[in-house]
């Protein structure tokens, strides 16, 4: 088969290249503008554009689909030629979707979990001997890629809620279909797509409604939302509610007569534990071997990556993906409920459109108060790209209510300031799911 990528340089949309191109397909691409890791990884494979911006010449009759990504415009000029020629267009969870039809599919959902839970599962499954196909968030370790497709019965999907292309305003989690399906719980975010909580909510409603009534859902049985869906009755599959596992003061889980250690911290990730447990119990994975696998499981990549580690519990520096209100609330609080004696100090970076927007600024409400210290960085230089309009500091303060908290929007500032933390009295939190105006952090805390 022979594919046209349109943006190739995504995250996903670049390992699906890959992907394919390792399965024998003749894939070709375009983008404006490559980042790394994409850039290398492409050009390992001779993937990479010779030229960057977007040339109609490339889309020729041959061509048997085009996948088309979000970085992408609708009025793009491959895209146009594309569409005048009558070639098929996917997005990447259109033509995922398509390419696993028969087998097993497991979604996982929600605001927040969703990388985090679907690694669980691949790393239990791996562990277990089991094949399986699948499309994660992340780059993970012990993987090369983060799509795989081959002859597996199952595949293991992370269920965005993001639209899917520019000419497809569905979540992508609406494709999949699923046989089983988790939903972490339900945040708002998002606020350029759903500019309302009601919007957003609606997105995971209708995911539930259109679930088949021989799936089976498991959901986070204290979130409100969620809650409300199910008791709204009108879906049809099986809707099982799920809490966290407990574990002991050794944070060890007893199950089955043995003790199993578990190296993730935080409730929340108790939560995606237990989501996962019942989905591999679901797939036929036996609860020991589900939890001999869990020790081995230390994270997925940012999300509470431990860059130090100290035997005391005071100069431990986690980076995190955190970037929505929830997860911001939850990371910090996972940090501080670990170790409680440690001084905690949490650093911010404003990142994401939503987190950027002024109207929705206000939900970051008490996001930092588990933290000591707390600092909430958003470069200036960006808003100014996103013509978005300026933030005052005085606003930041007063949204996040926090009695230590030092607002920056400065890249030199925010080094100057990072550099004079004394990482030995203090546990670090670094959160953003961007790259601090690419501050080399592990520079600045010699790492």
């Amino acid at each position: 088969m022979r594919v046209h990528f349109i943006a190739i340089g995504g995250s996903a949309m670049h390992n699906l290249a890959l992907a394919l191109h390792d399965s024998g397909h003749i894939i070709t691409g375009s983008d404006d503008e490559i980042y790394e890791p994409s850039r290398s990884r492409l050009e390992q494979e001779g993937l990479l554009p010779e030229q960057f911006g977007w040339y109609t010449d490339k889309i020729e009759p041959n061509i048997d689909a085009i996948i088309l990504g979000m970085h992408a415009r609708a009025n793009n000029p491959e895209l146009l030629r594309a569409q005048e020629m009558g070639i098929k267009i996917y997005s990447y969870p259109e033509f995922i979707a398509e390419q696993c039809r028969d087998k097993i599919r497991v979604v996982v959902a929600g605001s927040h979990g969703k990388t985090t839970t679907t690694s669980i599962i691949m790393h239990v499954l791996s562990e277990a001997g089991q094949e399986y196909d699948y499309l994660v968030g992340a780059q993970l370790e012990g993987f090369d890629r983060m799509v795989k497709l081959s002859d597996a019965g199952i595949i293991i999907l992370e269920g965005d809620e993001y639209l899917s292309s520019p000419i497809d305003r569905r979540p992508k989690m609406m494709h999949y279909d699923p046989t089983i399906a988790i939903i972490t719980g339900v945040a708002w975010d998002h606020i350029n797509v759903f500019p309302t909580i009601e919007d957003y909510v609606s997105q995971f409603e209708q995911f539930v409604h259109t679930m088949k009534d021989d799936a089976t859902l498991y959901y986070y049985e204290k979130d409100m939302h969620l809650t409300r869906i199910m008791e709204g009755g009108s879906h049809v599959c099986q809707a099982v509610p799920y809490d966290q596992i407990q574990l002991d003061d050794t944070n060890h889980v007893h199950v089955a007569g043995h003790d199993y250690k578990i190296n993730l911290i935080g409730n929340h990730n108790l939560q995606n534990i237990k989501a996962a447990e019942l989905v591999c119990s679901q797939l036929g994975i036996s609860l020991s071997t589900f939890y001999e696998g869990i020790e081995s499981f230390t994270g997925a990549n940012k999300r509470l990556e431990q860059w130090r580690n100290t035997e005391n519990g005071v100069g431990n520096i986690f980076l995190d993906f955190a970037h929505a209100p929830s997860k911001v609330k939850a990371t910090t609080e996972a940090v501080r409920d670990w170790y409680p004696k440690a001084k905690l100090t949490a650093v911010l970076e404003l990142h994401t459109f939503s987190s950027l927007n002024k109207d929705f600024i206000p939900q970051y409400k008490g996001a930092l108060a588990a933290a000591d210290e707390a600092v909430v960085f958003f470069s200036s230089h960006a808003l100014k790209m996103k013509n978005m309009p300026e933030l005052e500091n005085d606003f930041i303060h007063e949204v996040f209510e926090h009695s230590n908290l030092k607002v920056i929007s400065e890249k030199d500032e925010l080094k100057e300031h990072l550099s004079q933390i004394n990482v030995n009295e203090t546990n670090l939190l670094l959160m953003t799911s961007g790259n601090f105006d690419k501050l080399p952090l592990k520079s600045i805390f010699n790492i």
